[in-house]
C-alpha cells in the first residue's frame, strides 16, 4: 500500500495543476490525502459502469482524465446520475484524481504525445498561458508549454492519409474529415478532446490541418471556409489512449501497486 498523497504527487509532476485553464476543476476531488491505496484505475470519463469496475475491484483510487465532479453541485443524491456515482465511490472509499487541461497541456501531456505519435516535430504550444489574470507573469515565465500543439511532419501526407494513421493508431474506426482529403499537409495542429475553439489559433499558426477529437458544425463551415484541414477522431479515440499510457506509466512509477486502464469504458458511439 501506498499514500495516497504521494501518488497525487507524482500525478501533480507529471501534469502540474497550473497548467489547467481557470475554469477546470482538477487535482484530488474525492479522498483522504492520508489514506493508503493498492489498487488504481485510469479512465477517460467516470461513468456507471466504470464505477461499477471500480467497486467489484476494490479499486482505492480512479485517475480520470474529466473531473467528477466537475460542475459545482448544491447536492449529493441518488436523484441523478453524478449525485448516485458519488455516492457509490464515497460509499466504497474509492478516492478521484483528474489532471483534465492541465494533462492536456503538460510537457508529456495528451497533445505532446499525439505530435510523438504522429511523428510531428519541432512543437510548440498553439495558445501561450497569459501573463494576466490569475496566473501571475513568473508563472507564465515558468510554463513554457501552453494549450494545444503544432508542428512539422516528418514527410508530407494526404489529409485522408494522416487522418487514417491517427485513427487507426488509437483503435478507431470512423474518422470524419473536413476539407480536401488529397491535399498535401505537413504543418499540423492537435487539440484532443472538444479542440474546435482551437481552429482560429491553428489558423494563425499557418497550419494546414487541425487533428481533434469534435468540434460543432459551424466550426467545420469555417475550417471549410478557411481551407484547413480538420481530422475529427471522436472524442474517446482522441484522449482515451493517453489514459492507458498513463496507467503504464503509474505501474512503472509504484510497481508495488496494481494499476490498470478501465476495462469497461467504451466509446459511447456505435455503429456508422
Amino acid at each position: 500500500m501506498t499514500p495516497l498523497e504521494n501518488v497525487c504527487g507524482f500525478l501533480a509532476k507529471t501534469a502540474p495543476l497550473k497548467l489547467a485553464e481557470d475554469w477546470d476543476n482538477v487535482g484530488l476531488l474525492i479522498g483522504d490525502r492520508k489514506s493508503k491505496v493498492g489498487k488504481i484505475m485510469t479512465c477517460l470519463t467516470i461513468s456507471p459502469s466504470v464505477v461499477n469496475e471500480a467497486v467489484e475491484q476494490k479499486v482505492d483510487l480512479i485517475v480520470a482524465h474529466h473531473p467528477l465532479p466537475f460542475q459545482p453541485i448544491k447536492k449529493i443524491t441518488s436523484d441523478n446520475t453524478t449525485g448516485s456515482m458519488l455516492l457509490s465511490l464515497i460509499r466504497h472509499g474509492i478516492s478521484v484524481y483528474s489532471s483534465h487541461t492541465a494533462f492536456d497541456s503538460a510537457e508529456f501531456g495528451i497533445n505532446q504525445r499525439w505530435c510523438d505519435r504522429l511523428g510531428v516535430t519541432d512543437t510548440k504550444p498553439l495558445i501561450t498561458p497569459p501573463s494576466s489574470g490569475s496566473r501571475t507573469s513568473e508563472q507564465a515565465a515558468d510554463i513554457e508549454l501552453g494549450s494545444g500543439r503544432y508542428g512539422i511532419l516528418r514527410s508530407p501526407e494526404t489529409l485522408a492519409e494522416l487522418s487514417s494513421r491517427a485513427a487507426t493508431s488509437v483503435g478507431g474506426e470512423r474518422p470524419r474529415l473536413v476539407g480536401d482529403a488529397n491535399r498535401k499537409v505537413t504543418k499540423i495542429a492537435f487539440a484532443c478532446g472538444s479542440g474546435g475553439s482551437f481552429l482560429a489559433a491553428a489558423i494563425r499558426s499557418g497550419c494546414h490541418a487541425l487533428v481533434t477529437g469534435e468540434a460543432t458544425f459551424h466550426v467545420c463551415l469555417e475550417a471549410e471556409s478557411r481551407e484547413i484541414g480538420l481530422i475529427l477522431l471522436g472524442h474517446y479515440f482522441s484522449e482515451r489512449f493517453a489514459m492507458e499510457e498513463l496507467a503504464e506509466t503509474l505501474n512503472e512509477e509504484f510497481p508495488d501497486l496494481r494499476v490498470w486502464a478501465s476495462e469497461q469504458e467504451q466509446d459511447p458511439f456505435v455503429g456508422n
